[in-house]
């Protein structure tokens, strides 16, 4: 009979989760994660085999979280362009407020490259983020699709950019881009 679990895998994987997001994947080992979650290294390999099952289980995880938050947004955000880049911006709340977390952050996404699990999931997400800001930028589904994906493409390149200048806040910072490309794209009504 097996032993009951003395913390659940949820609360396992949201400590581990920290680990990845205050180090990057080089912060994560079974004692890292042990210590973190209350557990002893040898529970974690019994659980996940190894540290790159571990990894992937926890940044699976942070997809599961990232997709149920993409979808709250999305029902909760006007369905107009102004609700897309709300939609963006609340998105962006708690990314990189200092340079160390911005490049922690890539650290992490180069790992959602590396694996092709990691790596559907966020071409799942690409899509739903895309429709969803397609809706709010076009009638048209098919032409709201391709907008969709340009202004999911944009919040990137300003998150991006304003990692470099530090320019004001990333929120404001976003608002003012974000705003930019509505007008120079989208027909004016």
């Amino acid at each position: 009979m097996a032993r009951p679990k003395k913390i659940s895998d949820d609360d396992l994987l949201e400590a581990v989760g920290e680990i990845l997001s205050r180090g990057g994947p080089a912060a994560l080992t079974f004692q890292s994660a042990g210590a973190a979650a209350g557990l002893s290294p040898a529970t974690l390999v019994q659980r996940y085999g190894s540290k790159d099952a571990l990894q992937r289980a926890a940044l699976l995880r942070m997809w599961d979280e990232l997709d149920a938050q993409t979808v709250a947004l999305d029902l909760s955000q006007p369905a107009d362009p102004d609700g897309a880049i709300a939609l963006l911006v609340r998105l962006s709340v708690g990314y990189g407020a200092t340079a160390d977390e911005t490049a922690q952050g890539l650290l992490l996404l180069r790992e959602d490259f590396r694996d092709p699990i990691l790596r559907a999931r966020g071409a799942t997400w690409g899509d739903v983020l895309a429709q969803a800001l397609g809706r709010r930028l076009s009638d048209n589904p098919a032409k709201g699709l391709v907008l969709g994906r340009l202004m999911a493409s944009q919040w990137q390149g300003a998150i991006l950019w304003w990692g470099f200048s530090r320019d004001g806040t990333l929120r404001s910072h976003l608002r003012r881009e974000l705003h930019a490309w509505c007008e120079a794209t989208l027909p004016r009504g």
